[in-house]
This record gives structure tokens, C-alpha cells and sequence, in this order.
């Protein structure tokens, strides 16, 4: 079997952690690169995580630095969220490398990967959408030419994780994210509906990685923060976002989509509320009539997932 070309961007965060390690133990990807965005922390540190981790997965992917600031910036962006993904984003799991400045080529190499891989390549974005965004800007017909985008991203007439209405990606760059849907190429939004329902218990963590991989074995222990975070919410343990939106990569069985235009809302107390143009009504013409339809997964067999996620993460090593 042909394998995926992935391009993976990420503002590593826990979460992105675990998606990391499913798309480099998956036998069916090939992970072109790593494009770093600001998001789960700046964009030194989000960088540094993704470099971090894979140093120490032994992946050979080329790792290129993102967006520091949403795309209309003025001011600084949102606080990041260190009472979630701890104060170096990876659950404060000891990492030994410093943070530093690095030149913003993540846009360009998207633009490039896709130029020299018509066709063939898919993007995953499981944070903010600013470096998509800023491809789209530098050479428009990418859109055209790569196969898909999957996002991970938005809340679907249910409540946000960061304001009543938003999801926290969205929420980063609302401004990006409506271009992103916007644009002519075939976006899936992986959004809350579905990623709220894929939770693994500290129990089962702990029970899946005892025997698993040392990568397995680290993610359990840079998680254990993200988990107690959740458990004070009221959850049963940890949401698990990004890496289910790499499975609808390789499992796209396993959800339940529904079509139609998607449309962000760019500023104001609702900035990053999505929503999804539904049925057949006709209206006046409008913004909505000239944005492609788009998959938003509404649900999914949440368990189906997880063991895939398992089957994939967790295997010992040969």
C-alpha cells in the first residue's frame, strides 16, 4: 500500500505529543515535516517540544518553525494555557534544550512540500491555522494541488473549551481559520462534537503503557498533568483532540461527517464560533454561496478510536 504523505502541524502541547507518535508509528504514513505554530505555548517553546520529541522518537522529519502571532495582530495573543499543558507545554517533562529564536520558514515549506508532491500530499493541523493560512497567502493555488486538509478544530452548536462558543484552536487565529475554510481545497474539521468523546482514564493509560514502547511510556508520563486538568472539569481523564483527528487519517470509517460550508467568526465576544451551513433552504446570495462544502465529523465510534490509537501507540518494540 502507497504510503500517506503527511505534513503535521502542531503546537506541541500534550495532545500533539500523542498525535506525533501515531503519525510516526503509523506503517501507512510518511511525515514529510513538522511545521510548529504558537498556540499551546509561544512559538520557541512549541518548537523546541516538537525538535524535543523527535530527537528523542528517533524521527527523521525536518522540523520548521511557524507563526508567532495570529495573522492580524495587535497586540499580544492569547495567554497560554500552562494550566493545561504545563509550563514548557509538555506537561513540564524534563527537557534538557533551551528554547530559542528560529527563522519563520514552516509557510514556505508547506508551499514547497505540496509544489513538489502535487496531488499526493495531506495536510494535518492541530492547532492554530496561521501558518496554513500564510501558504495560502504566499501562493494561492496550493489549494488546488494538495489532496486534503484535516483540522482539528472548532464546536459545532455545542459549547466551546475556552470561551462559551469557541474552541481553543479557532479561538487562536479565528481570522486564519475562516480563510483556511474558505479556500478551495477539501477541509474535515475534527471538532469537539467528536473529540470530546474520546477520553482515556488515567487508569487506562496506565495499564496500555506498562508494557508499551518507551515513546508510549513517555507520553503517559508527560500526561499525567493534562489528565488532572481534566479530571477537575468533571471529565473521566484526558480528552484525546489531536490524535483523533490523525486517525480520521487512516480510519476515516470510524466517523460520522456531514457536509456543508463552514463559515468562522472573526471578531467580538463570539470570535471563533464555527458554523455549518445546513440543508437545502435557499437564501439570498451571500458569503455562504461561495465557500465550498466542507466535512465537519459530528460523531464517530469513540472507542473504535482509541483502540486504534492504542493498537498503533502502544505496541512493544520488535
Amino acid at each position: 500500500m502507497t504510503k500517506q504523505k503527511i505534513l503535521f502541524d502542531t503546537d506541541p502541547g500534550v495532545d500533539d505529543a500523542l498525535a506525533l507518535l501515531y503519525l510516526h508509528r503509523h506503517p501507512n504514513i510518511d511525515l514529510l515535516g513538522i511545521t510548529t505554530v504558537f498556540g499551546n505555548a509561544p512559538i520557541s517553546v512549541t518548537t523546541r517540544n516538537a525538535r524535543f520529541l523527535a530527537e528523542a522518537w528517533g524521527i527523521k522529519a525536518p522540523v520548521h518553525a511557524g507563526a508567532a502571532v495570529p495573522l492580524n495582530w495587535s497586540g499580544a495573543p492569547h495567554p497560554y494555557p500552562v494550566h493545561v499543558h504545563g509550563a514548557n507545554g509538555l506537561g513540564d517533562y524534563p527537557i534538557a534544550q533551551e528554547p530559542r529564536e528560529e527563522m519563520d520558514t514552516a509557510a514556505r515549506f508547506i508551499v514547497d512540500s505540496i509544489r513538489q508532491n502535487p496531488g499526493q500530499v495531506r495536510l494535518l493541523a492541530v492547532g492554530g491555522l496561521t501558518n496554513l493560512a500564510r501558504a495560502l497567502e504566499a501562493d494561492p493555488a496550493i489549494a488546488d494541488l494538495v489532496q486534503d486538509v484535516v483540522v482539528m478544530g472548532g464546536a459545532f452548536e455545542i459549547p466551546g473549551n475556552v470561551s462559551p462558543v469557541a474552541e481553543a484552536n479557532i479561538y487562536a487565529d479565528p481570522h486564519a481559520a475562516d480563510r483556511v475554510f474558505a479556500a478551495s481545497w477539501k477541509v474535515t474539521a475534527v471538532p469537539l462534537n467528536l473529540t470530546g468523546r474520546t477520553v482515556i482514564t488515567r487508569e487506562a493509560l496506565a495499564t496500555i503503557s506498562a508494557d508499551a514502547n518507551p515513546e508510549m511510556q513517555m507520553v503517559a508520563a508527560l500526561s499525567q498533568g493534562y489528565i488532572d486538568f481534566y479530571l477537575q472539569w468533571g471529565e473521566a481523564g484526558m480528552l484525546v483532540h489531536d490524535c483523533s483527528a490523525a486517525v480520521f487519517l487512516t480510519d476515516p470509517d470510524l466517523f460520522t461527517t456531514r457536509p456543508g460550508s463552514v463559515v468562522v467568526i472573526k471578531e467580538g465576544p463570539a470570535a471563533g464560533l464555527t458554523l455549518q451551513r445546513l440543508g437545502a433552504a435557499r437564501y439570498s446570495p451571500s458569503e455562504w454561496d461561495r465557500r465550498r462544502m466542507q466535512l465537519v465529523c459530528v460523531g464517530g465510534d469513540a472507542a473504535g478510536i482509541l483502540a486504534r490509537i492504542y493498537d498503533v501507540c502502544a505496541t512493544p518494540r520488535n
